[in-house]
C-alpha cells in the first residue's frame, strides 16, 4: 500500500469508526465551551452532568473512540463558541436539538431527569423571545440563529474541537487531500481566485491573488502565516474559530502551503487567548499523529511543518510586517512597503499571510467547489462574514451572515431590536453602528438598507475591518465614542512614524477639549485637518485607519460636535462637564448628603423633602452623583 493509500485509508477509517460509535449513542449533550460560556461556568455544568449521570447509573462517555463498546446512554461532549454568548452557558440536547440557555450546575438534575430520562423539556431554561415572551425550543426557532447562514462557524458550535476524528468525520482534511494529491499549485491558486475569496481581516484583498504573487517568487524556501492577532475592542471572531475549529485553520494553511510552495508555517496568536492556544497545540499534535502534518503528506511529496507563535498582545502586530518582526524576535513595528511580504517576508523569504477566518473558509472552497462558495454573498464579495454583534441590541454574540446583508437584517432580525440603557427593547431606531472597531467608521439610519460588503462600505467611509459591530442607541454621545476609539489607537500606536505617534495624541487632546467644553471653531477645524493628515501619511494600517471614527462621526454627526463646541452642552447628556446633574424627586428622600457634599451650595431643599440643583450655580463636579446612595441623581439634564 502506498503512502497516499495508507493515509487516505487512515482518514476514512477514522471517519467510519467515529460514525459507527456515534450511532451507538442514544443522546448527545453538547456543552458550549467557548471562552464566554467557560467564563460563565460551563465547565462546572459539565462536571455536574458527569456527577448526576454517574449517580443514575447511565452509560456515559466523554469521548467517542474505538474503545466504546455497546450502546451508550449519553455522550457528554463540548463544543467551541455557539455564538449566542449573551445566553450562555448553553447546553444542546441531541437528537431533539433542544437548546437550554443560562444553564447553571443547579439546573443539571432537572435536565437529566426531565429530558434525558423522561424525554420532556425544562421550559424555564428555553430561550424567551424578547418581544413576544414566547419560549423557543431549538436553534431553528430562535431568530438569532434562524436568520444567519453559518458556514465557517457552523462546526464551531457542533463538533468537539479537541477530537480530530470528529472533524474528519465531517469531511475534514478532504480538501487538503484533494489539493495535495489531485491538484497542481496553479489549480489551487486558480480555484481560490475564481471563488472571489477576499481577506476577512478587513483589507479585502483577493486571497487567490496574494497566493499567486507568493507562488511566482523564485526560491525554494517560502512561508505561510496565519494572522490570529485579533486586537480590536469587542472582536472575538478569530478567537472563536481557533477555539472551536482549529483543524479548519490548519487545513486552510496546508492548502495555502500547497498553492505557494511553502514547507513551513506559523500560527500567530496572542497569548491573551489561552483556550485558543491550548486547543491549537492539541490540534497540531493530533494532525501530526494522523499524518496530515509532517513529511510526505498523503504521499504527495509535500512536507509541511506548522508552529504556534504566541504574541504579547500588541495591536500593531496585526499588521503584516509588524507580525513578521515579532516572529523573528524583533519589536513588532511596521516596515514600509514595498517590498510586500509576498516578495520578502519572514526572514526575507516570500511569505503569504492570511487571517484566521480567511483560512478557515479555504477548505470549504476546495472540498465543496467554487460555485457552492459563490452561491452566498455579493458579486464582488462572495461568501459569508462573521461579526461580533454587541452594544445596545437585544441579542448579542457571534454571528455569520452572507456579504450583502443589511443593518436592518442584522440589528432588528438577528439582533432582536435596539435596547435602551436599561436593556429594554425600545421602539426608537438605533443612532449609529460602529463597524470595524477602531479601524472602521459609523453607519447611521440612512445606511439601514446598505448591503454590507467591501465596496459599499468603502463608499460611505467605513470598512468591514475585523468584523466588530457595535450598536448604539439614541442616548449615546458620538463625540465620546470617537474619543474612546482614539484613546485605544493612541495607546496602541507603536510610535515609529511621527504622524501616527503625535497625530493620535493631538486628536485625543482635541477631543478632550471638546468634551470638557473648552473648544472653539478652530478646534473642530484642526481636528479634521489632523485626522486627514494622519490618514494620508501614516506608515501602516493602524495610523491610516485611526482617524476613521473621527471622520465618520464628523461627517454624520456634525450637529453633535457643534452642540458641544458652540452651545456647550452634550445632546446625549453624557459628557459630565457639559451637563447639569438632576435630582429625581420620586427617588430623593431628602437625606441632605448631596447638599453637604456640594462645594458651591448649588443644592437646596428641606430635610426629608426632595432636593433640587440650581443649574446656574452648579459647576458639574460630580460630587453629588458620587455621594447619593439612592440613585436619585442622574447625569443628563442638558444645560
Amino acid at each position: 500500500m502506498t503512502t497516499t493509500q495508507h493515509q487516505t485509508t487512515m482518514l476514512r477509517d477514522a471517519a467510519a469508526d467515529y460514525a459507527a460509535a456515534v450511532t451507538a449513542v442514544k443522546r448527545r449533550v453538547i456543552i458550549c465551551a467557548g471562552t464566554g460560556c467557560v467564563a460563565g461556568g460551563a465547565l462546572g455544568v459539565r462536571d455536574e452532568f458527569l456527577k448526576q449521570l454517574d449517580a443514575l447509573g447511565l452509560q456515559t462517555t466523554t469521548g467517542v473512540d474505538n474503545g466504546v463498546q455497546g450502546d451508550i446512554d449519553v455522550y457528554l461532549s463540548k463544543s467551541g463558541c455557539q455564538g449566542f454568548c449573551q445566553m450562555g452557558p448553553l447546553v444542546t440536547i441531541e437528537p431533539e436539538g433542544i437548546l437550554y440557555t443560562k444553564v447553571q450546575p443547579t439546573d443539571v438534575v432537572e435536565i437529566v431527569k426531565t429530558t434525558l430520562l423522561d424525554e420532556g423539556v425544562v421550559t424555564r431554561l428555553l430561550y424567551v423571545h424578547p418581544k413576544t415572551g414566547e419560549r423557543r425550543k431549538t436553534k431553528e426557532d430562535i431568530p438569532f440563529y434562524h436568520r444567519q447562514q453559518r458556514t465557517v462557524l457552523k462546526e464551531c458550535g457542533e463538533l468537539d474541537p479537541e477530537d480530530i476524528r470528529e472533524y474528519i468525520a465531517h469531511g475534514g482534511y478532504e480538501g487538503a487531500r484533494r489539493a495535495l494529491c489531485d491538484m497542481t499549485p496553479d489549480e489551487v491558486c486558480d480555484a481560490i481566485l475564481r471563488s472571489g475569496l477576499r481577506g476577512r481581516g478587513g483589507g479585502g484583498f483577493p486571497t487567490g491573488r496574494k497566493w499567486e504573487l507568493t507562488r511566482a517568487q523564485p526560491g525554494d524556501v517560502k512561508y505561510v502565516i496565519c494572522n490570529g492577532d485579533e486586537g480590536d475592542p469587542g472582536a472575538f471572531m478569530d478567537r472563536s474559530v481557533m477555539e472551536g475549529n482549529p483543524h479548519a485553520v490548519i487545513e486552510g494553511m496546508l492548502i495555502a502551503a500547497r498553492a505557494v510552495g511553502a514547507r513551513e508555517g506559523y500560527i500567530y496568536v496572542r497569548m491573551e487567548y489561552p483556550l485558543a492556544v491550548k486547543r491549537l497545540y492539541r490540534a497540531l499534535e493530533d494532525a501530526r499523529a494522523f499524518g496530515v502534518l509532517g513529511a510526505d503528506i498523503f504521499g504527495s511529496g509535500v512536507d509541511f511543518m506548522l508552529h504556534v507563535m504566541e504574541g504579547a498582545g500588541a495591536f500593531v502586530c496585526g499588521e503584516e510586517t509588524a507580525l513578521i518582526a515579532s516572529i523573528e524576535g524583533r519589536r513588532g513595528m511596521p516596515m514600509p512597503k514595498p517590498p510586500f511580504p509576498a516578495q520578502s517576508g519572514l526572514w526575507g523569504k516570500p511569505t503569504v499571510i492570511n487571517n484566521v477566518e480567511t483560512l478557515a473558509a479555504v477548505p470549504l472552497i476546495v472540498r465543496d467547489g467554487v460555485e457552492a462558495f459563490r452561491a452566498r454573498g455579493a458579486e464582488n464579495s462572495p461568501g459569508t462574514k462573521t461579526f461580533a454583534l454587541t452594544g445596545h441590541v437585544a441579542n448579542t454574540g457571534l454571528i455569520e451572515v452572507p456579504f450583502g446583508a443589511t443593518l436592518n437584517e442584522i440589528v432588528y432580525e438577528i439582533g432582536g431590536g435596539v435596547t435602551d440603557n436599561t436593556g429594554n427593547i425600545t421602539d426608537a431606531p438605533f443612532k449609529a453602528v460602529q463597524i470595524g472597531g477602531p479601524s472602521g467608521g459609523c453607519l447611521t439610519q440612512e445606511h439601514t438598507d446598505l448591503p454590507l460588503e467591501f465596496d459599499s462600505l468603502g463608499s460611505v467611509g467605513a470598512m468591514v475591518g475585523s468584523g466588530g459591530l457595535v450598536v448604539m442607541n439614541q442616548q449615546t454621545c458620538m463625540v465620546s465614542v470617537a474619543r474612546f476609539f482614539m484613546q485605544f489607537a493612541q495607546n496602541e500606536s507603536c510610535g515609529k512614524c511621527v504622524l501616527c505617534r503625535e497625530g493620535t495624541r493631538q486628536m485625543l487632546a482635541l477631543l478632550d477639549e471638546i468634551i470638557a467644553g473648552e473648544a472653539n471653531a478652530v478646534t473642530l477645524e484642526v481636528l479634521e485637518q489632523t485626522a486627514r493628515a494622519v490618514k494620508t501619511g501614516s506608515l501602516c494600517g493602524l495610523g491610516k485607519t485611526a482617524p476613521n471614527p473621527i471622520l465618520s462621526t464628523l461627517r454624520y454627526f456634525k450637529d453633535e460636535y457643534d452642540a458641544h463646541v458652540f452651545e456647550h452642552h452634550c445632546p446625549a447628556g453624557v459628557c459630565k462637564a457639559l451637563t447639569v446633574p438632576a435630582i429625581l424627586a420620586e427617588l430623593c428622600i431628602g437625606c441632605g448628603v448631596c447638599k453637604r457634599k456640594c462645594p458651591v451650595d448649588a443644592i437646596a431643599g428641606e430635610k426629608k423633602q426632595p432636593h433640587a440643583i440650581n443649574p446656574e450655580t452648579c459647576i458639574k463636579c460630580g460630587a453629588c452623583l458620587d455621594s447619593c446612595r439612592f440613585d436619585a441623581i442622574v447625569q443628563g439634564a442638558i444645560q
